[in-house]
């Protein structure tokens, strides 16, 4: 059995090693080139300067973007003819070439994803080597069991005694964070929208995007089933943003949810009877979905709920004044 001084000299070197590939992954940002294309080069196909600026104004930023909204969606931006939509869709279409290609593209298209370390070499395991950017993260479970507080509160004393782990300058990790507090679902909506502007003017500087919870807010704003349609509808309209953000920009897109228990469960023998909340539209929109349980002692354990390309399995870690650790025995 390692002695405790073998223990700390093996964490600190593993913490080395994960710092150095974080700054690896930071200079591959750097040399890439940009990600999109500005829409901006609109004008190089006879869109004016002023029907850009309408554009950039409703969260518009990239050539991409205005080829995955509907023309229905742009209409209402005020100020753009369906005339001038058309020419604005003509244009995208012309930069941005023909709607299919080839797997090999995708694949290539694919070498840009970056993965992003938890802190912890079996949940980075579990999830392929991180949270991945182009895609949804989900994470549900009770409270007290994820490293990210579902009730909403940013602490930036937690952030400080993460970067100390990794020996990075705290000043400089606090100044790469931005942060909203979102009151109601509809200013989380326009909060969206004008992060999508903020990555664009920051030019792939930024790689997670982490919303605490998805569906808080819509529970208070929508009540019964009434307005469960309604609800689910927006929820609908929200994720399809993200999902767009998270491939326009090549973002991770973090979120939490929580859970509710199932009455049903019991009649089918189901070990926990908890779900994650926000029904079939939640589940398809997110890529990879976690349940987070809490163990025995300080043991938090992830399960791989759902993945494109990651069987089920189960991770255990816990959480200190660093942030998400592996478990020592």
């Amino acid at each position: 059995m390692p002695s405790r001084k073998e223990s700390t000299v093996s964490s600190q070197a593993e913490e080395q090693q994960e710092q150095h590939q974080n700054e690896d992954i930071i200079n591959q940002i750097e040399e890439e080139s940009l990600f999109y294309t500005e829409i901006d080069d609109l004008q190089t196909h006879g869109i004016g300067v002023a029907d850009i600026t309408k554009l950039k104004t409703a969260g518009v930023c990239t050539v991409k973007g205005v080829q995955m909204m509907t023309k229905k969606a742009l209409l209402k931006i005020k100020g753009l003819s369906e005339t001038k939509v058309d020419k604005i869709k003509e244009a995208a279409i012309k930069i941005q070439g023909p709607g299919f290609v080839t797997a090999r593209e995708i694949a290539a298209q694919r070498e840009k994803v970056v993965k992003i370390s938890t802190g912890s070499k079996q949940l980075n395991t579990l999830l392929g080597g991180g949270i991945q950017t182009m895609s949804i993260t989900e994470v549900f479970g009770e409270y007290r069991t994820a490293y990210i507080d579902t009730e909403g509160t940013f602490r930036p004393d937690r952030i400080i005694s993460i970067a100390d782990r990794f020996g990075v300058d705290p000043d400089i990790v606090l100044d790469n964070i931005v942060v909203a507090r979102a009151w109601n679902s509809d200013q989380q909506m326009d909060l969206i929208c004008e992060l999508a502007a903020h990555f664009a003017d920051q030019r792939g500087s930024y790689r997670l995007l982490v919303i605490d919870s998805i569906i808080s807010l819509f529970r208070c704003d929508y009540s019964g089933r009434g307005e469960l349609a309604d609800r689910q509808q927006k929820l609908n309209q929200m994720l399809s943003r993200l999902t767009k953000i998270s491939e326009e920009y090549n973002i991770a897109v973090f979120l939490t949810n929580q859970v509710s228990s199932d009455p049903g469960a019991g009649m089918t023998f189901v070990a926990d009877p908890k779900k994650p909340v926000g029904g079939h539209i939640l589940a398809h929109a997110s890529s990879t979905r976690i349940y987070l349980r809490k163990g025995r002692g300080d043991e938090r354990v992830a399960k791989l709920y759902d993945s494109p390309d990651m069987p089920e399995s189960e991770a255990s870690y816990c959480i200190n004044s660093g942030g998400i650790v592996d478990i020592t025995i």
